[in-house]
């Protein structure tokens, strides 16, 4: 996710904040600042951000209960709407989705019974489930943490509510089409949400709505993809009718290769024939304002990008090119340049098998 910047890591779990977050903090930092001033806005922002610690806990839970059934988290992300919390896989269960799905809310469910029994022990009365910003600390975060359990558990994907009603009607229905249902069914609620939002002027509501429906479209996507992709490896993926460019070249010659046909993306070359680097359109364009035509392709090149093999499976290999931030890959087999893997090669071929059914 784009905007995302790690802030630390627990158990080898990176922790990132959105920067749409820190508009949530300043927007709660201005409410107190309206009431108090500077010590209001202090107060305000670090009870929200006292929130949003539960709320890592929240998706800790997640985390321990995938770890269980061997599936690994590389990071959680804090977003208005919550927690991200981005597991390598699916489980293959549903079961374990269900009880993964479940770990969340049974953690917001433990501290919100702890908080409101501290706030009994301290003889506050106080109506937990009245959400009003003018309560104390420790009542105000008891209520929150009851709302956020509430909340989590409608059932609108990517909520946790929604991925308990994907596991159920997965489990009776099939992962695809389970997750086509409760993806509709989030956005849905989405657009009502944000409809809501709109006519009482709730610019935090119409927020939520956003992300829980391009959350929602974003899980459905991503799903159909490891299906239709499930079974390949590079070797099917990769392009193999390619040109490649020598390190030497200069980018007037790359701009000939580029304008000759329809390949966007160059493997550079040494003298011995292994690959150094890939010369994209952008490097190209690039290198000709900042350098020059006369200038090399090595000048240009994006260097040191990772090579993938023949062998490797779909969604590691799907996965190693997002990461890269790179239009295509170099695979290597042996040594030896064999292909590339490109984003638009792996759209078109899944296109086809979802054509043939």
């Amino acid at each position: 996710m784009r905007w995302a910047y790690r802030i630390g890591a627990v158990a080898g779990t990176d922790i990132k904040v959105h920067a749409t977050f820190l508009l949530v903090v300043g927007w709660w930092a201005l409410i107190g600042y309206s009431e108090a001033g500077a010590a209001g806005a202090l107060f305000r922002a670090l009870e929200l951000i006292a929130l949003f610690a539960c709320v890592l806990f929240h998706e800790f839970g997640h985390i321990l209960m995938a770890r269980r059934f061997g599936v690994r988290t590389p990071d959680v992300i804090l977003l208005p709407i919550g927690g991200v919390a981005r597991l390598e896989r699916i489980p293959d269960e549903p079961r374990q989705e269900l009880l993964i799905a479940l770990a969340g809310p049974a953690v917001t469910l433990a501290i919100a019974a702890l908080l409101s029994l501290l706030v009994r022990v301290q003889g506050n009365q106080a109506a937990l489930l009245t959400f009003n910003e003018n309560q104390p600390f420790l009542p105000w975060l008891a209520s929150a943490n009851i709302w956020l359990l509430l909340f989590n558990l409608i059932p609108a994907f990517p909520m946790d509510g929604g991925r308990v009603l994907r596991a159920l009607l997965a489990s009776r229905l099939g992962l695809l089409r389970g997750t086509r249902i409760a993806a509709s069914l989030g956005q849905s609620l989405a657009v009502v949400g944000g409809l809501y939002g709109v006519t009482k002027q709730e610019p935090i509501l119409i927020l939520v709505a956003f992300f829980v429906f391009i959350g929602a479209n974003a899980e459905a996507a991503a799903v159909e993809t490891r299906l239709a992709g499930r079974g390949l490896q590079v070797r099917q993926m990769m392009v193999t009718d390619f040109r490649t460019i020598p390190v030497h070249a200069t980018l007037n010659d790359a701009v000939g290769l580029l304008l000759s046909g329809e390949q966007r993306e160059f493997p550079v070359l040494d003298n011995l024939g292994r690959t150094e680097g890939i010369l994209t359109r952008d490097n190209l364009i690039r290198g000709l304002s900042q350098r020059g035509p006369q200038s090399t392709v090595a000048e240009a090149m994006s260097a040191g990008v990772p090579s993938v093999s023949p062998t490797l499976g779909f969604q590691e290999a799907l996965e190693r090119l997002r990461s890269s931030r790179l239009p295509a890959l170099p695979v290597i087999d042996g040594g030896a340049l064999v292909g590339l893997l490109t984003m638009d090669n792996i759209t078109d071929l899944l296109l086809v098998r979802r054509a043939r059914g």
